[in-house]
């Protein structure tokens, strides 16, 4: 009877670490599927940027002068509207995401930090006429508040990465890690 009580103890002791050890590979792999989520987002954000029509769109909303309200674009740069529309969507699908930390903060800086701050200087009054006109106060809310939070990151001294960065060395091919 000893034995069947000992072996019975055993077993559920075993039991009990099967269980932590399931629970402990458990959360391995949601960190992992939640960092392959997070370099997926990252990958889609650098392929919107490499589309031949954002291209075409950046640098449209680039020759803008800054301040143009929606009537000037409209009257001046009647091409460019299209332009505007998607600059200010694709940014706010961004913004949203960094929100939601679907995408780190520190990847949509290095990626678009600059040209999210510029874009939305270019747009900011065009945005604010669109939703005087629509009534909505949320139209392009997402966008706006990137390009603040990338504005603050900035002016707290970051350092241009061509800077930054001036020593980096890649990996040597035979040291593959």
């Amino acid at each position: 009877m000893t034995n069947l009580t000992q072996l019975a103890n055993i077993a559920e002791i075993l039991g009990v670490m099967i269980v932590i050890g399931g629970l402990y590979f458990a959360v391995l792999q949601m960190r992992q599927i939640r960092r392959q989520r997070r370099e997926l987002a990252a990958i889609e954000l650098f392929r919107s940027f490499g589309s031949p029509q954002f291209s075409e769109a950046f640098r449209a909303v680039l020759s803008l002068p800054e301040g143009l309200t929606m009537a000037e674009i409209k009257e001046r740069y009647p091409n460019h509207e299209d332009a505007a529309m998607l600059i200010s969507t694709t940014m706010e699908n961004i913004g949203v995401m960094t929100f939601q930390r679907i995408i780190p903060f520190l990847v949509v800086s290095n990626l678009v930090g600059a040209s999210t701050i510029v874009l939305w200087r270019k747009l900011a009054r065009w945005a604010e006429d669109f939703r005087d006109e629509l009534e909505e106060p949320n139209l392009f809310e997402w966008f706006q508040w990137l390009a603040e939070k990338l504005d603050d990151c900035q002016t707290c001294g970051q350092t241009p990465a061509y800077e930054a960065f001036r020593a980096w060395k890649p990996r040597s091919m035979t040291n593959k890690v």
